[in-house]
């Protein structure tokens, strides 16, 4: 499956189907994902970029990033968010927002609409090799995951002052895989250890749900069969000072995850079928 595909008003429906083995089947993959490659973040790669003409080039690019995303995700998606209001609770504290992984592009979007400040989202080093894009996903707040000891102790230094001293969102897909216009929620493969960032740092966690439903009849004239959007804010959901850190972690992905579940149970229209083989 293609990331273009997705968006064909008029792929038949016996062809929107995909058959898996396990939730962390990847019905996208990239060349590199294909060769199954290591990929190593560039030689002196900056999380926080020192030079203040490249600072001051990341803001305008996310300001850019967040005027565009305003009309794809409200004219093209036709998406309509609930429950902003209580990130309210969170103000003047960083925090981190969980979303389910459904759409390769609107998940880059959706999440800078939905929360109240600059957000940084955690991605895949591949990520960066994308065409075009790849290399600007930092500016926008991409933060690529590190693979050497080095990067990954560069890489929680940097998250931990984005959400600590910065105040920011930090942005996770817990079930790590896109599954395109997926209508369920899949366990997350590395269970609370993605929560560790909010565990360490004391701070609020909120989970955000895409749900899909069906297009009006005069917006499937221009649309086709393609869904359209609602996206559902759900916390805060505050670690227990009485708990042990791993113990945090795993009660905030259980709620996280039992959140998702109640959201998901609002969708009214699934454009794609996944169906486990036996």
């Amino acid at each position: 499956m293609a990331k273009a595909e997705l968006f064909q008003k008029d792929i038949p429906k016996d062809e929107r189907v995909f058959y898996y083995t396990s939730e962390e089947d990847d019905p996208i993959k990239t060349d590199e994902q294909e060769r199954k490659e290591k990929i190593l973040l560039p030689d002196g790669y900056e999380y926080i970029p020192k030079n203040p003409l490249v600072r001051i080039y990341s803001r305008m690019m996310f300001g850019i990033f967040w005027v565009f995303g305003q009309w794809y995700e409200r004219h093209y998606w036709q998406a309509k968010f609930y429950g902003r209001e209580k990130l309210k609770k969170a103000k003047g504290s960083g925090y981190v927002m969980y979303c389910n992984h459904t759409n390769p592009f609107h998940d880059v979007f959706g999440p800078a609409l939905a929360a109240d400040k600059r957000i940084y989202t955690i991605i895949s080093p591949v990520n960066l090799k994308i065409p075009g894009i790849g290399p600007l996903l930092p500016m926008i707040g991409g933060v690529p995951l590190g693979v050497t000891r080095e990067e990954k102790r560069a890489m929680n230094e940097a998250v931990d002052r984005r959400l600590v001293r910065q105040k920011k969102c930090l942005v996770i897909y817990p079930e790590a895989h896109v599954w395109p216009y997926a209508t369920t929620i899949r366990k997350f493969p590395a269970g609370g250890k993605s929560f560790k960032y909010a565990v360490r740092n004391n701070l609020p966690v909120f989970s955000m749900t895409t749900t899909y439903h069906k297009r009006s009849e005069k917006a499937r004239k221009k649309y086709g069969d393609l869904p359209r959007m609602d996206i559902y804010v759900d916390g805060p959901f505050y670690p227990d000072t009485s708990k042990s850190d791993e113990e945090n972690q795993e009660m905030l992905a259980e709620k996280v995850y039992e959140s998702m579940k109640k959201h998901a149970k609002k969708n009214t229209y699934e454009y794609f079928k996944y169906i486990k083989k036996k």
